[in-house]
């Protein structure tokens, strides 16, 4: 796992409102079953905040991972209560990805905005 200060990130590729889209998602997300999500590209910075049907969540930290990094609890931390069950679900929404466990995903993690 690498962590980075927000001035050391590479340019966002997307942005924040395409963080969280799939309704199981985003329902997962308010929750509370979901706090961190991982993409191919950096979707946000530290301190950016997320809006989901009118709950707002600050993205707490955003760091690249490879798939091989990934744990349970990370799997946990997507909603999934383990990375094979993680997995299967990623692949299921893009048919024909390989998982490969070199490969670098940028993690996004988040928590609801207090008050």
């Amino acid at each position: 796992m690498t962590n980075h200060e927000n001035n050391n990130l590479p340019p966002k590729t997307c942005s924040i409102e395409r963080l969280v889209t799939m309704p199981s998602d985003v329902e997962m997300v308010i929750a509370g079953k979901k706090t961190a999500t991982r993409r191919n590209g950096r979707y946000a910075d530290v301190g950016e905040i997320m809006e989901l049907h009118g709950h707002k969540f600050v993205v707490d930290n955003v760091y690249s991972q490879s798939l091989g990094e990934l744990t349970d609890k990370h799997a946990q931390d997507e909603g999934f209560e383990t990375v094979e069950a993680y997995k299967e679900a990623i692949l299921s929404y893009h048919p024909g990805m390989p998982w490969l466990p070199h490969m670098q995903v940028w993690v996004h993690e988040f928590s609801p905005v207090k008050g």
